[in-house]
């Protein structure tokens, strides 16, 4: 019996469910707006809603849980582009790099006087091919 557990299976293994949640996660942070089917949306509500309350605790804690469950992966970068860096060119980061700053520094201060509910969905119709439910996953503009 599966009493009292809350996630999808969505079909995968837990590895690759909690890599395709973070992905998506990534996706969601960069574009603010993804489209996806209806379970996968659901899930990842979760998910995103407990990294914008962790972004707006902006603590040195907050920033590490941030990290691990998104599954950052810093490359290391040569002193040249750690000089560049500093001064302000981040053309040399991982696409990473810039989903963590933009989450702490852009959608944790947008909603630092919001109580939950961070997410929208907005049903989107059924995608061709295989008719399953998608729709539009978006974090609310405040």
């Amino acid at each position: 019996m599966r009493h009292r557990k809350r996630t999808f299976k969505l079909g995968r293994t837990s590895s690759h469910s909690r890599c395709m949640i973070s992905n998506m996660l990534k996706s969601l942070i960069q574009e603010e707006r993804i489209v996806t089917t209806q379970a996968k949306a659901k899930e990842l509500r979760r998910h995103a809603d407990k990294m914008v309350t962790l972004a707006k605790k902006n603590t040195l804690a907050s920033k590490r849980k941030a990290i691990s469950s998104l599954m950052i992966r810093f490359n290391s970068l040569t002193s040249k582009e750690a000089r560049a860096a500093r001064d302000g060119d981040t053309s040399a980061y991982n696409g990473d790099r810039l989903v963590l700053s933009k989450l702490f520094d852009t959608l944790g201060p947008r909603f630092a006087d919001r109580q939950g509910g961070y997410t929208r969905i907005i049903q989107a119709g059924n995608r061709v091919g295989d008719n399953a439910k998608t729709c539009v996953i978006e974090f609310l503009s405040d």
